[in-house]
């Protein structure tokens, strides 16, 4: 029986990226201690990695998406509709309000949009820190973690911690893609548990991406729009997929290029 829970585990977590402790306990339908100590095993013998909560590929079996488009590769492709989405977004911004920035490059030109702005602003993106780091107008909260390097980011249970002590009035989150079915997709398996974390941290959720990623690719879910409270993108966008958050009860503000916030 132990070798085939620990088979089934290994599935799960190949085919998720990451699993938590409730899923595989009621799955497997074993109790929670039990799926613990299965998953201290498996990690003892290098086929998995431990996480909050949970378990997750090991380090040396994650493809590293980072590595193959490194950010600043990324922050150069479709930067007008970016920059467009990005003004949009931070126009939702009240002043007073205490909003998280996710990782990537849409979030950066968000954060410079808010620039000089009464507002405290809590990430995990080192991008975002270089662009707010001097404004004495914004409060910066940088949560702390294990940098990656190749993407500016801090990850890992330390910015889930901290995350867990937050609660903020909007969170802005990135993603690589939205697919036909409404799953809001990442390709870097590391930084899913702490998009997961700011969207828990959050009163409204806001998705921000531009066109060309409606639809778009990833490898892992990260959520479901019905999760989301607000999606900002482009017109490039697939109108299938708007028309389908609209029915989740999505607000979808949809930009065009050279169209004033």
């Amino acid at each position: 029986m132990k070798v085939q829970r620990h088979s089934r585990i290994l599935e799960r977590v190949r085919s998720g990226g990451v699993v938590s402790v409730e899923q595989l306990s009621s799955e497997l339908a074993v109790s929670p201690s039990t799926i613990r100590r299965d998953l201290h095993q498996l990690d003892r013998a290098g086929v998995l990695a431990r996480v909050h909560g949970g378990a997750a590929l090991p380090a040396h079996l994650l493809p590293d998406a980072d590595t193959a488009r490194p950010f600043a590769t990324v922050a150069k492709a479709d930067q007008d509709e970016k920059l467009i989405v990005a003004r949009a977004a931070a126009a939702r911004v009240r002043d007073g309000e205490v909003v998280a920035l996710d990782i990537g490059t849409t979030t950066q030109l968000l954060a410079r949009e808010l620039r000089g702005r009464p507002v405290t602003v809590v990430t995990n993106s080192l991008a975002v820190l270089d662009e707010l780091r001097d404004d004495e107008s914004v409060e910066l909260i940088l949560l702390g973690g294990l940098v990656r390097r190749a993407y500016r980011s801090m990850v890992g249970v330390l910015t889930e911690d901290a995350l867990r002590q937050l609660r903020v009035d909007q969170a802005f989150i990135g993603t690589s893609g939205v697919d036909t079915a409404g799953q809001v997709l990442d390709s870097t398996f590391v930084e899913v548990p702490a998009k997961r974390a700011l969207v828990a941290a959050a009163r409204e959720v806001v998705l921000v991406a531009d066109g060309n990623k409606l639809p778009g690719t990833g490898t892992l879910r990260v959520l479901d729009v019905r999760d989301v409270q607000v999606l900002v993108t482009t017109a490039s966008a697939d109108p299938a997929i708007l028309a389908l958050c609209r029915e989740l009860g999505v607000e979808v503000d949809v930009r065009t290029i050279g169209e004033a916030a």
